[in-house]
């Protein structure tokens, strides 16, 4: 059924429509404004007003910026400052970290106060300021833990600092880089100076494993690396506190000496007691070992010199220790390693020139020179070396040869010549003509030199006795007027038997 167009709706009016019914009131919820229509503001709504800070309590916020977190300032709502405040306190932080300077420290102290103040003076500005409970429980909260741990790292870092500290005192530097190992960032962010000095000491100690790697080296005879370990040393005891390390070091080294081989011995031995400059520290203990392991070494030297046939060197090496160290135990060796090198020299001199002696005007015939070892010289007990124009001396008895070291005289013989004559015969040449033939003695000039003393004890000529006018002559173009008698090896013997004393 629908409402005919010309009817309106009956309209029913609510008598408490405009009414606000009163269980909705509530005393403590407003009830909505009423604008008048023409303030009524529309669709644009006023802007937010600014929130008010928080009514502080000046010692929570004194507390909470001892944080160095700038905590105090978020609990007076200024979160400006407590950004500003961090970044700060991190910038000031990690300067300590990298530079580890005292004054960083120092600086960064200065900013803990200030920000206390700072924020107490602000705090105390405010007109609301009291006590409140609660801010102090939090500021207490935020900043106790930062300021313990601080403290209880800054400990930890001088107990590590102490333990280095004692370790360079008894020398051992292994065990002050252990103690060292013990620092992590936490400790170099929150005492890098302290832990910079424990830095300095295992720095310190990294050199001097540097200067011990050289003069290791050095033990092989390498003197320029002995030369840089010992200055590394010098560098190091320059600083200050260094002193046992130091000398922990330098012991080590000298412990390993002498070495194996006697004449390397020798030459570092000679190359530490020439350091007579330089610390004190460096150079005593040096010098003392010098002293101390040079005898030995010169007699192993020399000794081992002889054995390599280096007669020179050896009686040098022993020669210095007599001279150097008259007292040694190792003195009387080293004089009767003298007088045996002299010997050895002497003997390998005279071997030279009788091996070079060919004729009366060469080698040990014109250079006689004595071997102070030989047997002496005496009749009828002399063994000889013959040296020379050996054509006949080379029909000799062996018993009355002898090598060099073992005989008394040292026989030249020269080139023979024509002797006395013995006889006259004749002979038919081959063209039927009669001639004579004078039959000589062989002449040779001898000169014997006693070995031991180098001095000329004969000098003679020797006749050769021998066959003469055989049979059959033999002979090329013309028949001879002289010959040479012919010697048997009996003649020979009794020609040269008075020269050797026989």
């Amino acid at each position: 059924m629908t409402r005919p167009p010309d009817e309106e709706p009956e309209q029913h009016e609510d008598p408490e429509q405009h009414e606000s019914p009163e269980h909705l009131k509530h005393p403590e919820y407003p009830e909505y404004p009423e604008y008048p229509e023409a303030e009524y503001p529309g669709p644009d709504w006023p802007p937010p007003v600014p929130r008010e800070p928080r009514d502080p309590d000046p010692l929570a916020v004194a507390v909470g910026n001892a944080s160095l977190l700038g905590t105090g300032y978020l609990i007076m709502g200024r979160r400006a400052l407590f950004w500003a405040a961090a970044v700060v306190t991190v910038s000031l932080l990690w300067l300590t970290y990298e530079t580890a300077e005292t004054w960083c420290e120092l600086l960064l102290l200065l900013w803990w106060a200030a920000l206390v103040a700072h924020g107490w003076w602000l705090a105390r500005r405010h007109p609301a300021a009291g006590p409140r409970r609660g801010q102090r429980v939090l500021a207490l909260a935020l900043a106790l833990p930062v300021l313990v741990s601080a403290g209880w790292l800054r400990y930890d870092a001088h107990e590590i600092e102490d333990a280095v500290a004692g370790a360079r005192e008894r020398g051992k530097c292994g065990d002050a880089a252990d103690a060292q190992d013990g620092v992590g960032f936490r400790h170099r962010l929150t005492a890098g100076p302290v832990v910079a000095r424990g830095d300095a000491v295992v720095e310190a100690c990294e050199r001097l494993d540097t200067a011990a790697g050289y003069l290791n080296v050095g033990l092989s005879g390498d003197l320029d690396s002995l030369e840089t370990g010992f200055r590394g040393l010098g560098a190091v005891l320059g600083e200050s506190g260094n002193e046992r390390t130091v000398a922990a070091t330098l012991d080590r080294f000298l412990a390993g000496l002498p070495t194996d081989d006697g004449c390397l011995t020798v030459r570092i031995a000679d190359w530490l007691w020439d350091r007579d400059t330089g610390p004190k520290a460096l150079t005593r203990p040096a010098t003392a070992t010098s002293a101390r392991i040079a005898p030995e070494a010169l007699m192993e030297c020399g000794d081992a010199l002889m054995t390599d046939r280096e007669w020179a060197n050896a009686r040098d090496r022993y020669q210095r220790l007599v001279d150097e160290h008259p007292d040694d135990g190792h003195a009387d060796d080293a004089r009767k390693g003298i007088r045996k090198a002299g010997l050895a020299i002497e003997l390998d001199r005279v071997r030279e020139l009788v091996s070079a002696a060919d004729s009366m005007s060469t080698g040990y015939c014109k250079n006689p020179a004595k071997y102070s070892a030989a047997p002496a010289y005496r009749k009828g007990k002399s063994r000889a070396v013959f040296v020379g124009d050996t054509e006949y001396t080379d029909k000799l008895p062996e018993g009355w040869r002898a090598e060099t070291s073992d005989a008394a005289l040292v026989v030249c013989t020269g080139e023979t010549e024509a002797g006395d004559v013995v006889e006259t015969c004749q002979y038919q040449d081959h063209r039927g003509d009669i001639g004579s033939v004078r039959f000589n003695k062989l002449a040779i000039p001898v000169k014997a030199y006693a070995l031991r003393t180098g001095k000329l004890v004969i000098d003679r000529k020797v006749q050769l006795s021998g066959e003469s006018c055989p049979g059959l002559l033999r002979y090329f173009d013309e028949l001879p007027s002289r010959m040479a008698v012919t010697p048997s090896k009996a003649d020979v013997r009794d020609a040269f038997e008075p020269v050797v004393g026989r």
